[in-house]
């Protein structure tokens, strides 16, 4: 026997212990679903074996045959499953299974598999293929539709979300940000408004996302006004965002008391588009100093550098670090321990990276509605793995108004 022969032998054992394997572990799920449907029938059937029928001495609550055999779907493939059926004549009680809720025809694991194919960039034409490679051929009856249904019950859910109520909430820190994506079916290229907050546990939560007119005041007043009427009695205790947002002059209006940190990568990007490159690395680092320094009074030195350097060759770069002087230092009044988290937007950038990543995927999303759906599920999904802040133990001292300075807490005397 040659080599290429061998190894096409080798290839076909290979297989068919796989398909063995895969075989085996169908049949034992198959087995233990089929059993624990039978002990729930069984349990739910003990549970009211003191029940008779009127004037006998017949049990009320019994067995009654089997209904129709039934194939789920699942990660291992398609398992048969057939469960007792029950009679119970009691006027509003009926048996219902908690294992296999009637109509179920796919594990929760595929339907979970559903979305993230989708949020992830894989176009819905493409889903066919792409269920195959992962789930074998059993995967067929997942279809675009499928995806079709999805984006229409994910619709009714931001609805539902963004008429929830704020009664009660507390939020200690605000990320805002204004997020562009494409529309293809039109000429839009509408601005998501999307709030992130931290409450007093450390906690990072959505706060919002609204549908927005490019980022201006008036947009950014709407919705606040609209986070008020809904219980929201509290502001923030520190904001941080780009300097560019119409947010600033509504939160003026809205919530006054709230302090402003203006974003410090947007505003290093900023102030080096107005040097020349061979100035920029040097820039950079002086920029760096200012954000990273111990104290505010190393900061300032650094920012007072930064002037004495570039004032006379690059006046646009320095005015555009001015503009903002007071609010780019705002964080070192807040804990030290605090501070890696709220100099930036960070927070906000790498939880709607995926919301850029799939427009970019599918050339922008097909409607308005479409765009912002997907990314309210998105961030939905995103906000299951968001990290608490570091020293959340600090956060409710920040709410009573415990003053710090260069991060460190001013004792009273």
């Amino acid at each position: 026997m040659d080599q290429s022969n061998i190894v096409d032998l080798k290839s076909q054992v290979a297989h068919d212990s796989c398909a063995a394997f895969d075989g085996t572990l169908r049949e034992g799920a198959r087995r233990l679903l089929q059993a624990a449907i039978e002990t729930e029938v069984a349990d739910y059937i003990d549970k009211h074996q003191h029940l008779r029928a009127p004037d006998t001495d017949h049990r009320l609550v019994v067995r009654n045959g089997t209904l129709p055999q039934r194939n789920i779907q699942t990660g291992l493939g398609d398992i048969a499953v057939q469960q007792p059926r029950v009679r119970d004549p009691r006027p509003g009680h009926k048996f219902t299974s908690n294992i296999l809720p009637p109509y179920m025809r796919r594990s929760p694991s595929i339907e979970a598999l559903l979305p993230w194919l989708y949020l992830k960039g894989v176009s819905t034409n493409d889903f066919p293929d792409a269920l195959q490679a992962i789930l074998g051929e059993q995967a067929a009856g997942l279809s675009p539709s499928t995806i079709a249904r999805l984006k229409r019950v994910w619709e009714d859910e931001y609805n539902d979300w963004t008429h929830r109520s704020l009664a009660g909430k507390r939020y200690v820190y605000w990320w805002v940000d204004g997020i562009h994506f494409k529309v293809r079916l039109t000429d839009d290229r509408p601005c998501l408004l999307v709030i992130m907050g931290t409450l007093p546990d450390g906690t990072k939560e959505l706060v919002a996302i609204h549908d927005g007119e490019r980022e201006s005041k008036q947009s950014w007043l709407e919705l606040l006004r609209e986070l008020k009427r809904r219980g929201l009695g509290h502001g923030p205790e520190l904001c941080t965002g780009d300097g560019a947002l119409g947010f600033w002059s509504a939160l003026d209006e809205v919530f006054p008391k709230a302090r402003q940190q203006r974003c410090w990568v947007h505003k290093t990007a900023n102030v080096l588009d107005k040097l020349a490159k061979k100035a920029q690395p040097h820039a950079k680092k002086l920029i760096q100093e200012m954000y990273l320094a111990e104290t505010k009074a190393d900061a300032l030195a650094a920012y007072d550098e930064f002037f004495e350097f570039y004032q006379a060759k690059y006046p646009k770069a320095c005015a555009c670090l001015a503009a903002d002087k007071d609010a780019l230092f705002a964080f070192y009044d807040f804990p030290a321990e605090h501070w890696v988290h709220i100099r930036t937007t960070n927070p906000i950038e790498s939880a709607f990276a995926t919301v850029r990543h799939r427009t970019r995927q599918t050339k922008g999303s097909g409607s308005r509605t479409a765009g912002l759906t997907m990314a309210f599920k998105l961030a939905r999904e995103a906000e299951k793995h968001w990290r608490c802040l570091n020293g959340s133990e600090l956060l409710p001292k920040v709410i009573q108004g415990v003053q710090f300075a260069d991060g460190i807490e001013i004792k009273s005397a």
